[in-house]
């Protein structure tokens, strides 16, 4: 890769499945998942032509340096739209050139644009960069609720 800088960052569509499921298996490696690329790929087809979630791309010409990947939910206690930030990663390569900040602040100016009332993620606890990042961008720790899981 070149150059990292971002020249745009666009809604991603089934033409860009290829290299943005390649880029989604990697962001799964990241979390120590196994590496499947085909499953990657139907992941991800699947989510555009469901249109249950939307993705967003950072492009530098022809070359997606990083995605984001937000479920669209609700507050109830709100009675208003939130977006969930589940899924966030930038190409080894471009990393520390402001892409995942990019692709944030897009994220944001598209949140207000369509009135969501928060926007709402998480992380490994161990990842501090993306925390320190977050933290920047006017993100806070909620204090207010724990939030549990159980796997089935």
């Amino acid at each position: 890769m070149e150059s990292s800088s971002v020249t745009k960052i666009i809604k991603a569509t089934a033409q860009e499945l290829e290299p943005l499921s390649q880029l989604f298996n990697q962001y799964r490696i990241f979390y120590k998942m196994k590496s499947d690329p085909q499953a990657a790929k139907n992941f991800i087809l699947k989510r555009l032509e469901q249109q249950d979630s939307l993705i967003y791309q950072a492009i530098n010409q022809q070359t997606i340096l990083g995605f984001v990947q937000i479920y669209p939910s609700f507050s109830s206690v709100a009675m208003r739209p939130i977006w969930v930030i589940n899924d966030l990663y930038v190409d080894v390569d471009a990393r520390n050139k402001k892409v995942a900040s990019k692709l944030l602040e897009h994220v944001s100016q598209q949140a207000k644009k369509h009135h969501i009332f928060n926007l709402q993620l998480a992380t490994a606890i161990d990842n501090h960069s993306a925390q320190a990042l977050y933290t920047r961008l006017g993100y806070r720790l909620n204090s207010q609720f724990k939030h549990y899981s159980r796997r089935i």
